[in-house]
């Protein structure tokens, strides 16, 4: 049997921290299945977040309308990309699935992470128009979030003053990693470790390290996939589509509900 390789993106700047246990616990219960675990720690490299002409080596295209996408495209084809993003490239190429370990910032990943989904995620390598969501050049690749959150798990519902998670994790979970084709697994969501006892944190990890245990085998999230939509009219559901689901009580995902009801937890739990 071939061994799985894992790439764990880690942000946080404290070895003490939760985050650090989780991604521990995940690099230990990984490496002892038989997995090859990587892990970039964003802080610890001091990896840049912001996307520049500095990412390519060598003179760029046009220098006096510099347009990061296009110029990228063309330094990756041609090797001119700095060796911190090759470097990045290289791992994920190699991975079988990628962890992305962080706290949740203002709704979102903390820059260091987002500037490494700018930076790595390069038009040709990652994505072109013709290969993304269902038919993305990371198809055979899964990718999931596991994360902390600084407000309690009622905070984040559909009730709640946060709103409801599954919204907040669409453009994360479609927008990057769905994008680029990566088969999603179900986000690890810590709620609010900071705020209770350690005896719960450590209940948080036994749950962690327990799913690890058969990570790699879990089915995906559910994507609607590129087929259902019509290309040359602005890529909107097929009327058959509509027609299909005309019944049902949810919409197909939270991002194409056809103006029904949010499907519950289509962002958080596989098959649903």
């Amino acid at each position: 049997m071939v061994s799985k390789k894992v790439l764990i993106v880690y942000a946080h700047q404290s070895s003490g921290s939760f985050n650090s246990a989780a991604k521990d616990v995940a690099v230990e219960v990984l490496t002892a299945k038989g997995c090859a675990v990587e892990v970039s720690d964003l802080y610890a490299m001091t990896f840049k977040a912001t996307a520049t002409a500095e990412d390519i080596t060598g003179k760029v295209k046009n220098a006096d309308h510099f347009c990061y996408g296009e110029e990228t495209k063309l330094a990756w084809e041609a090797g001119k990309l700095t060796a911190d993003i090759t470097e990045e490239q290289r791992k994920l190429t190699e991975a079988d699935l990628v962890i992305f370990q962080f706290p949740m910032y203002w709704f979102t990943v903390p820059a260091i992470m987002k500037g490494w989904m700018d930076r790595v995620l390069t038009l040709g390598f990652a994505f072109t128009h013709e290969k993304r969501y269902s038919q993305g050049i990371f198809k055979d690749k899964k990718a999931m979030l596991s994360f902390t959150t600084g407000s309690q798990e009622s905070m984040f519902s559909a009730n709640g003053i946060n709103g409801d998670m599954n919204v907040t994790l669409w453009p994360l979970q479609n927008g990057i990693l769905h994008y680029c084709g990566f088969q999603v697994l179900a986000p690890q969501i810590f709620w609010a470790p900071s705020h209770v006892p350690s005896e719960a944190r450590g209940t948080m990890l036994e749950g962690w390290r327990t799913r690890m245990q058969g990570l790699l085998g879990e089915n995906p999230l559910a994507f609607t996939p590129l087929d259902c939509f019509d290309g040359e009219k602005g890529y909107q559901l097929k009327p058959e589509v509509h027609e299909k689901h005309a019944a049902k009580e949810f919409g197909l995902t939270v991002g194409n509900h056809l103006g029904k009801a949010l499907p519950p937890n289509n962002q958080m739990k596989a098959g649903v």
